[in-house]
């Protein structure tokens, strides 16, 4: 039994999703589990979406048109004029977005936005399952709510494994006997019936919870790259594919930032030596990068970029010591306000960290900070990581850059830079 998940890129669009088809009539394997993600740029829509309810714009339904529009544009171009069910499962689902608009926000904004933003993955992967039984491929549709069991923290739920892997045994087996068995990537369910969501991108996430409560043999993820590059293609003209990784590699990389692959994916297959593989939807007979329990070491330097970050430096207002007390009380006020630490760096008398700059929660953040400490801080910052660095590497990334922080250890350099003044 396998698992494969195609995120967005992959089903954009009726041709992306027509492709989609074709790599799977091509699967040999007896029993396979599918994670869809949602279509194309919808859950930026629905996010834009949910903003827009809490802070009661005028335009709302209009946001919710466009986003039906671009599912029923692409239904009508894979079954034609509207008379196949579908059109009234996807009509169905997008109900239940506008009964919660009908009414002024009462919840809280991480439950709504869990509630509004999850709709993505239900439609597109009623719409997969739907074209995947039109070309003669068996599939059913599962809800991924039934099976993912979570807490309540919206928008980052935690999952709770002993009742995860309980109710997929239970009856998935069954399933997949019968066919592909379709579900959703990012989304979970409560002990209450309400949805939750596990963190943006974490589809990936979710087809390696299904891998490992499931005993998968294998997870692919298909991707529009052809594999783990060295480096985002929008960051270098020329990188390169890393044909093998280890779990250990992978982790490093997605912990610093590589988008490639959701930071929670890897730890669940390591602990039960299941190898992913990360392919190309574009050129499906490549063989992409498999990431496994292989010691081989990486002889390609890695290159991890994050912009926009805000570099912080936070010191006691008695010129006291950074210390234990001091530490724990500032990721407590990190974690209350949901900022993830990108990097961090500590002397005797000051502690600074980098995180993503989200103007609303970092505003807020150095306020709270600044009532027990001094606070200095920059905004406009790049880190950069390099994973297996040498000094060509550094000087390659710190061309007319000011190093504001440098960090080494023996194979990942994190600096964090600024352009230089211009001189004109």
């Amino acid at each position: 039994m396998q698992v494969y998940k195609f995120g967005g890129a992959s089903i954009k669009n009726a041709d992306a999703i027509r492709n989609v088809s074709e790599i799977l009539k091509g699967v040999e394997e007896d029993q396979l589990l599918i994670v869809i993600s949602a279509i194309g740029q919808t859950t930026n829509k629905l996010v834009a979406l949910t903003n827009a309810y809490l802070n009661l714009q005028a335009n709302v339904n209009d946001l919710l048109e466009d986003i039906k529009q671009d599912h029923f544009t692409i239904l009508q171009d894979l079954f034609g004029a509207g008379n196949h069910r579908i059109f009234d499962e996807v009509s169905n689902a997008f109900v239940e977005v506008e009964w919660l608009l009908e009414d002024e926000p009462a919840d809280t904004p991480d439950y709504i936005y869990d509630q509004i933003v999850s709709i993505g993955e239900v439609v597109s992967s009623k719409i997969m399952a739907a074209y995947l039984n039109e070309v003669g491929c068996m599939s059913t549709w599962v809800d991924a709510r039934n099976y993912i069991k979570t807490d309540n923290n919206y928008r980052e739920a935690n999952v709770d494994w002993h009742k995860t892997e309980l109710e997929m045994k239970r009856t998935l087996p069954a399933i997949l006997n019968k066919g592909y068995v379709i579900t959703q990537g990012f989304i979970g369910g409560t002990s209450e019936n309400f949805t939750t969501t596990l963190g943006r991108e974490g589809s990936d996430y979710s087809a390696a919870i299904f891998s490992a409560c499931l005993d998968a043999t294998a997870l692919t993820i298909w991707k529009d790259v052809p594999g783990v590059l060295n480096a985002d293609p929008k960051w270098f003209e020329r990188t390169e594919k890393i044909p093998e990784l280890s779990y250990h590699d992978a982790i490093e990389l997605t912990y610093y930032g590589a988008t490639v692959i959701h930071p929670k994916t890897i730890k669940p297959l390591q602990n039960h030596n299941i190898p992913l593989f990360v392919r190309s939807f574009k050129d499906p007979g490549e063989p992409g990068t498999k990431i496994s329990s292989v010691a081989a070491p990486v002889n390609i330097p890695s290159f991890i970029f994050k912009v926009n970050q805000v570099l912080i430096s936070i010191m006691p207002k008695d010129l006291s010591f950074i210390i234990e007390e001091n530490l724990s009380d500032i990721f407590q006020i990190f974690h209350g306000y949901k900022v993830k630490v990108n990097t961090m760096h500590n002397s005797a008398v000051s502690f600074s960290i980098s995180a993503d700059y989200e103007e609303n929660e970092i505003t807020k953040l150095i306020a709270e900070l600044s009532n027990k400490y001094h606070i200095k801080y920059n905004t406009g910052v790049e880190l950069v990581t390099i994973r297996y660095y040498n000094q060509s590497t550094i000087d390659r990334v710190t061309l007319n850059k000011d190093i504001l922080l440098e960090i080494k250890s023996r194979h990942t350099c994190q600096l964090l830079m600024k352009n230089k003044p211009s001189t004109e």
